[in-house]
């Protein structure tokens, strides 16, 4: 059974995900909350497998949100259920501690998979989120192109991950440069965002290390 928060300011929008829901086999609506502040206390109080979050919400977006449940190490897995498909919404949502990224024009058959999954900590990403050109031809990354784009991923600068892979900044921009046409994007976001929904990359993997730590 997935216990569930969900947090949205539009009541008509709420009301009709809570009624579906409710519907749902496996699946126990534990609270609701129509802003960011109701649903932190909600999630602080229920510890729920899932909390469901708008991003644009009053009082708290879904992003602060997730910080916090992120920051306090709850239990809760986050997906965020928004119209916004723009992809700094999504990476910011990533680097808030966010597993799923669904939009709200999503079938339903398509959010219950992302429900299910998240709640199991499986990171869901809407497919209709354009990251990268899809009929681009995508060769295997090597070892130490993973490598670099984890770290990268990381919040890594290119100075900080050569430090630590014992290599020149030179060469880690030449990594960056390989991997971005392998996958057929442009820059690291994309580069990330991509990897992380074709499962090159696992979300667990992008844990944000103190930079301190390489400088050490």
């Amino acid at each position: 059974m997935v216990r569930i928060v969900l947090a949205d300011d539009h009541p008509l929008t709420r009301s009709g995900l809570a009624a579906w829901l409710d519907t749902e086999d496996g699946i126990e609506l534990a609270a609701q909350a129509t802003d960011g502040e109701s649903a932190w206390r909600e999630v602080l109080r229920l510890e729920p497998d899932l909390a469901i979050l708008d991003i644009e919400m009053p009082n708290g977006n879904g992003i602060e949100i997730a910080s916090r449940i992120m920051k306090h190490k709850l239990r809760t897995n986050v997906l965020m259920l928004t119209a916004y498909s723009a992809q700094q919404y999504v990476m910011a949502s990533v680097r808030a501690g966010a597993k799923g990224f669904v939009l709200k024009s999503a079938p339903l058959d398509q959010l219950r998979k992302a429900i299910f999954d998240v709640a199991r900590g499986i990171f869901y990403l809407d497919p209709a989120v354009s990251l990268a050109r899809e009929e681009t031809t995508r060769e295997e990354l090597s070892d130490r192109e993973r490598e670099v784009l984890i770290l990268s991923g990381q919040g890594l600068s290119a100075h900080e991950v050569a430090r630590l892979l014992s290599i020149t900044e030179r060469t880690v921009a030449a990594h960056l440069s390989a991997v971005y046409g392998k996958l057929g994007v442009r820059n690291k976001t994309a580069a990330i965002l991509f990897a992380l929904k074709k499962g090159i990359v696992l979300l667990d993997q992008l844990h944000f290390v103190d930079s301190g730590e390489v400088r050490q």
